[in-house]
């Protein structure tokens, strides 16, 4: 990857509900509206790969999600329906009588699928990258995971530093066997920043990292997925790392087409060689069929 022939971002700052909001802008201003949504510990940059591999003239949004990146920490936590609200003020903001092609990954596409069922009208395709959800929980789970949650908050959490930034490429190399050199040196620069002891912190606030004490309500993330009206390109990885929390590889398949199966228009592709951040592993044939499927 020749860094030169990255297509050019540009940043822009806003106020979404109380926060000082980042967010990266690729393409042209007039084109179609594509709103690019980034998962846990991640940061907007993370598409860069992605869009300089899309072929059609569109306009990608991406914002920096609230406590990461160059976005604003939250000083009341972090809590599943802000990423709603949030989303919903961007799109109110940027395409406030459109609606938008939406892509999430991870924790992007888990707000994208929601939010896609309780706005349908907002949004005209939708992309999922690894969208497919988490566990179910059963309520016997709720004492030890609020008695965990108070335990946490009463400590002050952290993340490690780093005495280099190539240490944090390394890293992020460690996380994923597949990213190149020049790959992780790019995403280093927008992970990462120099603090006043200049040591390279991640760009994130370590409260990401408390239990959620609200348990995952699989029920109703699949209500909210049969209210979706937008067709729907469903994306995972051969390889990922989180499909195993399903069971082995045919428990995991059956309930992932379980799961699919609430929703009306979707086309699915299984990319090969990749894991959880496919994005980042084959780019190039996630960009095509994203062509395709905006066409």
């Amino acid at each position: 990857m020749n860094m030169t022939d990255m297509k050019p971002c540009r940043s822009q700052y806003l106020t979404l509900r109380g926060l000082r909001y980042h967010v990266r802008h690729w393409g042209p201003e007039g084109g179609p509206v594509v709103v690019m949504l980034h998962g846990w510990m991640d940061v907007s940059a993370t598409f860069q790969f992605l869009v300089d591999a899309m072929q059609r003239q569109v306009h990608v949004i991406a914002p920096d999600w609230r406590g990461f990146g160059q976005t604003d920490w939250a000083q009341g936590g972090y809590w599943f329906a802000d990423y709603l609200a949030d989303l919903d003020a961007l799109l109110a903001h940027y395409s406030p009588d459109a609606p938008v092609d939406l892509l999430g990954h991870s924790l992007g596409a888990n707000v994208a699928g929601i939010y896609a069922g309780v706005r349908p009208a907002r949004v005209k395709r939708l992309v999922l990258l690894e969208g497919f959800g988490m566990p179910a929980t059963a309520s016997s789970q709720a004492p030890q995971r609020y008695a965990q949650w108070l335990d946490e908050v009463q400590e002050q959490p952290f993340l490690r530093t780093y005495a280099t930034r190539q240490d944090v490429a390394l890293r992020l190399q460690k996380n994923n066997r597949r990213l190149t050199d020049a790959r992780a040196e790019f995403l280093s620069m927008h992970w990462s920043a120099q603090n006043a002891q200049g040591e390279w912190a991640l760009q994130a606030d370590p409260r990401h990292r408390y239990a959620n004490p609200v348990l995952y309500r699989l029920d109703e993330v699949l209500s909210c997925w049969q209210a979706v009206q937008a067709s729907v390109l469903w994306i995972d990885a051969a390889d990922s790392e989180l499909m195993p929390r399903f069971g082995n590889p045919e428990q995991a398949d059956a309930e992932i087409a379980r799961r699919k199966g609430h929703l009306a228009h979707v086309t699915s592709l299984r990319v090969q060689n990749a894991g959880h951040m496919l994005h980042h592993d084959q780019p190039e044939e996630i960009g095509r069929a994203i062509d395709t499927f905006l066409e």
